[in-house]
């Protein structure tokens, strides 16, 4: 595949700058910016590789070519007579009859579009091949890997019979030759390493804070051009989608997809980050003379965050491993740069992909370096946090929050300890859950679930027919699979504690995006020090705490009608009593030296909560700029003025 930047050609000089400054003895590699996977797939026989890319289209060949170790087998198809499905999908007969067919539809010429990416009999085959893939996962003929695997052959196919010079970000006007061939997908080879490979789809500085290893390998884009809009094509196939598409090119919204490497004024803060957070005992980055950064740039964080003497760098003439032709005008060399880092303890831990966005919320580039919950919990202040956090105390002995609902704040503060609290008991038992048991037992009992009522988006009787079954058993995960299904992903109850939320049809599915969020969330648990608590705030004893401990409080909102303060879904309600005592215990905290920090709103649809409003006087109010667009309790009528309270 033809891509911006790959290293196909340069692996011989990466190779031998990892050979140089390491012992042998490294186990672990992580290739964070893998595009097509070319590095990733060379250094594969010789470490556990760990690769991700922000693109949706790499993942899917990641899974297929470094997760997985194997080439699929295909027992289920074979049953059914389908002995080869790459013979099947390439050469079966096409039915146009309850087919999608967006591709053929959309970016190939016909009566009402002008496209020509690839030619009408390639886009139907094309077409047909996704539908007849998806087809298959959906009737479980097929395991996940077999279905990475074959969508990646259809992936690395496309390529060969498009009608571009390079990238999509425009076809040609005129058919080349290869365009009017007939399409092929890829078998592509698979290397057997043994080992526990992972692939994620991920923001790489949200992934760097997660993982931990030995070698580091990095290839962020050099200048402003954007992957996501030269291949926009590719990332429709493998999503299928069926996105909003515009302009001549038919491309995809790609905002959420944007690299602050791309971008001139923040690439400096994006790379820092990057080093600062990175748990690798070497870091190796190839990167470019023409790029945003300048080797001083480089050189200076390199050093800022390494081992200062172990510093170097690397230049290859352009031409050597690309252009046959070199401009005049300016001699362009590729670089690798090398840092050692000292890293005093590696307990390699991995954390699975949690692509940055879900069905229902899509976060924005400020929270890429923040984990979201799994669970979807009214008023969490996942968007907020870019906000919230910086304003939190650098050192915290014993964090509380408590009001955690889908503790989205405690996952993600820097503390020695962690006390979770909710009045939601619901809430504290699956996270307990969450935390008591291995993923894999998650997983497990998840997809057991999904199986045995056969659930879907689509699935009414079979979500009802399960949800009558956890009304009479209370298993927590049987609540948190229902919850995967139900409108809104919300966790909603009658007064007789009984999960009354509605089916959300069409919408609802537990996607591999929120298994991978899931996972990453669990993973987090195990090495956080966290306290699970289910007590009425009343009944916390602020005396407990010391100075250098912190409180903080995001509590159901006077002035709004979330429906988690309404009093009728089987916990305590919230109204004047309940605010005057909250803020009385806080100020208790502060005679004692406590810190603490209140989220609320002081406005909210023309009303104002004047008792917030003659409280914080005393304190220090910060406004942040936020409204709950997605929340329940906000209305096209106005807006929420959103609050920070702190006693620091």
């Amino acid at each position: 595949m033809r891509y911006i930047g790959s290293k196909a050609t340069m692996l011989e000089n990466i190779e031998s700058v990892i050979k140089d400054n390491t012992t042998g003895n490294e186990k672990v590699f992580c290739d964070i910016f893998a595009g097509t996977g070319a590095v990733s797939r060379h250094f594969k026989p010789q470490y556990e590789v760990h690769s991700n890319d922000s693109l949706y289209f790499s993942y899917v060949i990641q899974k297929a070519t470094i997760e997985n170790n194997r080439k699929p087998m295909f027992k289920k198809l074979a049953q059914y007579g389908i002995n080869d499905p790459f013979k099947f999908l390439e050469d079966g007969d096409i039915n146009l009859n309850n087919m999608n067919y967006f591709i053929t539809n959309n970016y190939a010429p016909n009566e009402n579009c002008n496209r020509m990416y690839v030619s009408t009999d390639n886009a139907t085959r094309i077409d047909f091949i996704r539908n007849t893939i998806e087809q298959w996962k959906s009737k479980q003929l097929i395991d996940e890997m077999e279905y990475y695997y074959l969508l990646a052959g259809l992936i690395e196919g496309v390529p060969f019979v498009s009608n571009i010079t390079g990238t999509y970000g425009a076809y040609l006007k005129e058919w080349d030759k290869r365009a009017l061939k007939d399409f092929e997908m890829l078998r592509l080879d698979v290397i057997d390493n043994k080992k526990n490979n992972k692939s994620y789809n991920m923001d790489a500085n949200a992934l760097i804070r997660e993982l931990e290893g030995d070698i580091l390998y990095l290839d962020p884009p050099y200048n402003s051009r954007q992957y996501a809009p030269n291949y926009h094509f590719l990332e429709t196939i493998s999503k299928y989608d069926n996105p909003t598409i515009h302009g001549i090119t038919g491309m995809r919204e790609y905002s959420e997809q944007k690299s602050d490497f791309c971008i001139k004024n923040k690439v400096l803060n994006a790379f820092e980050d990057l080093i600062d957070k990175a748990k690798f005992s070497n870091i190796v980055m190839s990167y470019s003379t023409d790029g945003l950064m300048s080797i001083p740039q480089i050189e200076n964080i390199f050093k800022k965050y390494g081992i200062e003497r172990s510093y170097k760098m690397y230049s290859i003439p352009y031409r050597k491993y690309k252009s046959k032709v070199q401009s005049p005008k300016k001699s362009v060399n590729e670089l690798l740069f090398y840092v050692k880092k000292d890293i005093p303890h590696k307990s390699y831990y991995c954390f699975e992909n949690i692509n940055t966005y879900n069905n229902k919320i899509k976060p924005t580039s400020n929270t890429k370096k923040y984990l979201k919950s799994p669970l979807n919990y009214i008023g969490g202040k996942y968007k907020l946090l870019p906000q919230i956090m910086p304003l939190f105390p650098q050192k915290i002995n014993t964090f509380v929050d408590l009001f955690s609902g889908g503790s989205n704040v405690a996952i993600n503060v820097s503390a020695k300890n962690i006390i979770c609290n909710d009045i939601n008991s619901k809430i504290i038992e699956l996270f307990k859950c969450f935390q008591e048991k291995e993923i894999e037992e998650i997983l497990s009992t998840i997809e057991q679930n999904i199986k045995k009522y056969s659930l879907s988006k689509e699935n009414e009787y079979g979500f009802k027919t399960f949800r009558d079954y956890y009304n009479k058993t209370k298993d927590p995960l049987d609540l948190y699979t229902l919850t995967c299904y139900s409108f809104n992903y919300q966790f909603r109850f009658n007064n007789n504690l009984e999960y009354n939320n509605p089916f959300g049809r069409n919408r609802s599915q537990f996607s591999d995006t929120m298994k991978q969020n899931l996972i990453a969330f669990v993973n987090k648990l195990k090495y956080k020090n966290i306290i699970f608590t289910n007590t009425d705030f009343n009944d916390f004893n602020v005396e407990e705490l010391t100075v250098g401990d912190m409180i903080y409080c995001d509590p159901p909102y006077l002035i709004t009608t979330g429906t988690y303060n309404d009093g009728n879904r089987g916990f305590k309600d919230w109204k004047e009593p309940e605010e005057h005592q909250l803020y009385q215990l806080l100020n208790r905290a502060d005679d004692l030296g406590i810190n603490f920090a209140l989220s609320n709103v002081m406005e909210h649809k023309g009303r104002k909560n004047e008792i917030l409003e003659e409280w914080s006087k005393r304190y220090n109010l910060i406004d942040l700029n936020y409204n709950y667009s997605n929340s329940s309790y906000n209305t096209s009528k106005g807006g929420s003025r959103e609050v920070l309270i702190t006693n620091y």
